[in-house]
């Protein structure tokens, strides 16, 4: 959840504060672990935590969840269908952004205010 290939590269620090891995915690134990579950394969985070500076240097949005630890990219073989578990799945989240394009499914799980919003990017 925490490692990154460009910040190691980079010798760009990513070390969560203590909120940041609540949350992780958080994402991992009533989401990640949840759906990995229902979904029956490997599920590999592509991107955990971001660091302010390592978010930066990937273009990530300025009020990223990655920036809070609420957030992680799953990679999977097919996407598509780990977001269609997770419609079926009945837990709660705050994301869910299907990158097609890019193979991947964007998942965040806030504190409070989970609205169980789904986009897909194609």
């Amino acid at each position: 959840m925490t490692y990154s290939r460009t910040a190691t590269r980079l010798g760009i620090e990513n070390r969560p504060g203590t909120e940041a891995m609540t949350n992780m915690e958080r994402l991992v134990r009533e989401l990640l672990q949840p759906l990995r579950e229902l979904y029956g394969k490997p599920i590999r985070i592509s991107s955990g935590y971001r660091s302010v500076a390592l978010n930066r240097t990937v273009g990530g949005a300025a009020n990223s969840q990655h920036l809070k630890g609420e957030a992680a990219d799953c990679t999977v073989k097919e996407a598509a269908e780990l977001l269609e578990v997770l419609k079926n799945s009945g837990l709660v989240f705050d994301q869910a952004i299907l990158y097609r394009k890019r193979n991947f499914l964007h998942l965040s799980l806030k504190k409070e205010g989970n609205r169980n919003w789904i986009v897909d990017n194609g």
